[in-house]
């Protein structure tokens, strides 16, 4: 039985798939490609624990919009405030599917604590939370939206399989994404994680439609993953309200 997810990221197209994504000269520029970097990224120490204004404009790259009254409250109100709190309990360096990590993204702790106060706010829906948390710890927190969603078929407790897919095998995705990368000659700052998530996006975006019967829908499967991944459960993304789809 063959693995979809490796073979999507072993293939020649991946490579091309990423430079086409990361490259600041080409005939189509996706503005994603900043999203991590930008200003000195999400997780650097002077502004790690604290939403910025420049974390808003990050996530626009990733073609979502945090509401204004929300970006206010974010930036200079006691949600802002609440919020930093979780994320001073989140560590930066530790990566998804390395280990340890999959007891911080378990079910009531600070990471999920955080993307359910975000999600619960006016405007703000599992996509944008999401990707606000993952430019806040980008090694830690997947970019999770309907092209990834459909693709995986829309599995429950995301953050958790991933972590256990990232860690099967002794790591062999998480070395084959390490390998893209270097492929690819994209930055080495840019997450194991973006890696994955912009082979799926790029792979899966162009024939992506918004229902069940997307003929991609489920074609990569959680498979190989020998460890339990039922102990600890970190939100199930796959109950929100349908998001705007990302664009470059």
């Amino acid at each position: 039985m063959t693995d979809a997810l490796l073979d999507i990221v072993r293939a020649e197209s991946a490579v091309r798939n990423l430079r086409a994504y990361f490259d600041d000269n080409g005939p189509r520029l996706y503005s994603g490609r900043r999203f991590e970097s930008l200003a000195g990224g999400g997780d650097r120490p002077d502004t790690r624990n604290v939403i910025t204004a420049d974390d808003l404009v990050a996530v626009q790259t990733l073609s979502v919009t945090v509401p204004t009254e929300t970006a206010i409250g974010l930036l200079e109100g006691e949600l802002g405030g609440r919020i930093g709190e979780m994320l001073a309990a989140i560590p930066t360096n530790v990566e998804l599917g390395t280990d340890n990590a999959d007891e911080l993204v378990a079910d009531g702790q600070a990471a999920d604590q955080a993307w359910h106060l975000l999600d619960e706010q006016p405007g703000i829906d599992y996509v944008i939370a999401g990707k606000l948390m993952a430019r806040k710890r980008p090694h830690l927190i997947p970019v999770y939206d309907q092209v990834i969603a459909c693709l995986l078929g829309r599995p429950d407790h995301v953050w958790l399989q991933m972590h256990c897919r990232l860690s099967a095998s002794h790591g062999v995705l998480r070395e084959e994404l390490a390998r893209l990368r270097s492929d690819a000659a994209i930055p080495a700052t840019i997450s194991i994680l973006g890696v994955l998530d912009v082979a799926l996006w790029m792979h899966h975006r162009p024939q992506h439609r918004r229902t069940r019967s997307c003929p991609g829908f489920g074609t990569v499967a959680w498979a190989n993953c020998d460890q339990d991944c039922s102990s600890t459960q970190p939100p199930d993304l796959t109950l929100q309200a349908p998001a705007a789809e990302p664009a470059g």
